[in-house]
């Protein structure tokens, strides 16, 4: 069954609107915990536009299940993350002017930026993961940096529209999961994932993290934190009871 990461980010977000103490993305954290959630997920951007160093510190110090930091490959955030000593960080690209993640890392280019970063956070004995669309040649080169796992960019599926497409991208994932899973790379997913859409992503075999951050933060506004955790663990643990029928 694949574990859960929840994304907190837009936690901060309504708080930064206001540039003010609440909502508390480690109260958050801890509800999402209680919840079921496998691992707490957080992307201290170069921009600080949402999550805060200090979100990151005090997160450290309080989430009892794995703490993922998606991060660029900026000295200042790599030096950051050092400190913090995340279990896991999930090298992702970065934009100013983007909304959020807008596709995979390329590590065709850039890559001696990237093998550097890698390579600091591996000596530090870091889980690494690498955000990547899902590509052979992409795989191919994060298997070179030798990291433990590679997140497939789920957005092309998610935002397809007809059932071909969505076939279509489904398929796309499907072959590079067996591609990463051949080299032995840990397989994520993540990125625009729904409670509407989650299942098939969650029944590709070998899928060991799915990451899933906006939907289950606006279905909170509803039902709490909590209980939107619950619901999306519920629907990622019957894709799994189902596939071992």
């Amino acid at each position: 069954m694949p574990k859960l990461g929840v994304n907190i980010d837009h936690v901060a977000t309504v708080r930064q609107a206001r540039r003010t103490v609440e909502p508390d993305p480690v109260w958050a954290a801890a509800l999402a915990e209680l919840g079921g959630a496998d691992g707490i997920t957080v992307h201290l951007r170069e921009d600080r536009r949402h999550i805060q160093d200090r979100d990151v510190r005090l997160l450290k110090e309080t989430v009892q299940v794995k703490l993922n930091l998606e991060m660029s490959i900026a000295d200042e955030i790599v030096d950051f993350a050092l400190e913090i000593m995340p279990e896991q960080c999930t090298v992702v690209p970065e934009k100013r002017e983007e909304i959020t993640t807008e596709g995979g890392l390329d590590l065709l280019q850039n890559s001696d930026r990237i093998q550097r970063c890698v390579d600091r956070l591996l000596e530090a004995g870091i889980e690494v993961s690498l955000f990547i669309d899902p590509e052979p040649t992409q795989i191919e080169a994060a298997d070179a940096l030798n990291v433990h796992a590679v997140e497939l960019h789920t957005g092309c599926y998610a935002e397809a529209k007809s059932s071909e497409d969505v076939s279509r991208e489904l398929e796309r994932l499907l072959i590079a999961s067996e591609e990463a899973l051949e080299r032995d790379l840990l397989l994520h997913m993540g990125h625009g994932l729904t409670y509407r859409n989650v299942e098939p992503v969650a029944e590709i075999p070998g899928v060991s993290e799915l990451n899933i951050g906006h939907s289950i933060i606006a279905r909170s506004m509803f039902v709490g934190i909590e209980a939107a955790v619950r619901e999306m663990k519920a629907l990622v643990s019957r894709t799994a009871d189902v596939s071992m029928e």
